[in-house]
């Protein structure tokens, strides 16, 4: 018994370790709060400073945007014209559907059948965003965020992305330069993520959208790259929640189901979920160790209620009953002969074979 139990408890812990390691990115970016690689306000001039001017600038001036055309809908068209007055020097490049499939099929032809194969508009333009930040750099700005001042601050840094709530990162918006190792190895595990899930926000989220730049970036930075190759972190208070923050958002969530309230829910109640998990996992322990025991002990019984019967003697004064009864493959158990087996057999007490049925 001891032996099983210690093959039980292994195999559990082998099946507990792996399921661990699966899931051991997403439960790291539970407690991950990204700063390490923050955008100090103090890092960042004043929107009218004259040092903006003066820091270096690596990422090109260029503003990506995406839509499946070239009619953008009234309540976005603000928000993009934001962009576009504040930045007279930057060359503006809007992807329609057209536009992005026919850069896929010139650049990277390996991609298009993922591309094309995508069930959701959606992930073809989070993937596309990736792309031509990969190829172009500049900087990605989804239609409905608007632009509060200047981008240039930010082009100071070779790659940086926005924090997220509850955890991770996002792809609303997001900056580098061309040839990035981070987006090059966004682009290049594309295709290993391109998964249906049971639920289309989660499948959306984990192929191409946030929650799978959050993994990457978060495996990525466990790699420590260097000063140049580092993704740099946009706060929430640096990207719209003050009037000295470089965005402002507006209207979207276009592509979001009646699931993402349940993802939303989840996300809010997190701890409670994960307690639940582990609260799960033991009941499912203590499940498999009762079955486990239940079969060990069934086994046992057949093993010692249908083994083969050693060859006995039987004293040639018994009973036909006796004689029958010892014949049957049963256990031993004491008996006592009684005053008619006196003169042939024992008068001792000695053992013989018994029936389970008896």
């Amino acid at each position: 018994m001891r032996r099983g139990v210690l093959i039980f408890l292994v195999v559990n812990l082998i099946i507990l370790s792996f399921l661990v390691r699966s899931v051991f990115t997403l439960l790291s970016l539970l407690v991950e709060d990204a700063s390490a690689d923050a955008i100090h306000r103090a890092e960042l001039p004043s929107p009218n400073s004259s040092l903006i001017e003066q820091r270096p600038q690596v990422i090109p001036k260029i503003i990506h945007q995406t839509y499946k055309n070239e009619s953008i809908p009234e309540v976005w068209v603000d928000a993009q014209r934001s962009c576009i007055d504040l930045h007279p020097d930057y060359e503006y490049i809007l992807w329609t559907n057209e536009k992005a499939r026919d850069f896929i099929a010139k650049e990277y032809p390996w991609f298009l059948d993922t591309f094309d194969g995508y069930k959701y508009p959606i992930q073809r333009a989070d993937s596309i965003r990736y792309f031509v930040l990969a190829h172009y750099g500049g900087t990605y700005i989804d239609l409905d965020d608007g632009c509060n001042r200047r981008l240039d601050p930010l082009l100071a840094y070779p790659a940086w992305v926005r924090r997220t709530a509850p955890t991770g990162i996002s792809n609303d918006a997001m900056g580098s330069v061309p040839q990035h190792p981070f987006f090059l190895r966004v682009i290049e595990l594309l295709q290993s993520y391109d998964r249906s899930w049971l639920l289309p926000y989660i499948t959306v989220m984990y192929s191409t959208g946030p929650l799978f730049l959050s993994v990457l970036w978060k495996e990525y930075m466990l790699d420590k790259p260097s000063e140049a190759d580092r993704v740099r972190i946009l706060m929430q208070d640096e990207y719209n929640r003050y009037s000295w923050s470089f965005f402002t958002h507006h209207v979207g969530n276009s592509w979001h189901g009646k699931d993402a309230q349940l993802i939303f829910w989840m996300g809010q109640h997190w701890m409670f979920l994960t307690f639940c998990g582990f609260a799960l996992a033991g009941v499912v322990g203590l499940g498999s160790w009762w079955i486990y025991g239940r079969v060990m002990n069934l086994s046992s019984r057949y093993r010692h209620g249908y083994s083969k019967v050693p060859t006995i003697v039987t004293p040639a004064g018994l009973s036909p009953t006796r004689r029958a009864r010892l014949a049957v493959p049963t256990l031993l158990r004491r008996v006592s002969f009684n005053k008619e087996d006196e003169e042939t057999g024992p008068t001792e007490t000695s053992y013989e074979f018994y029936s389970r049925n008896d």
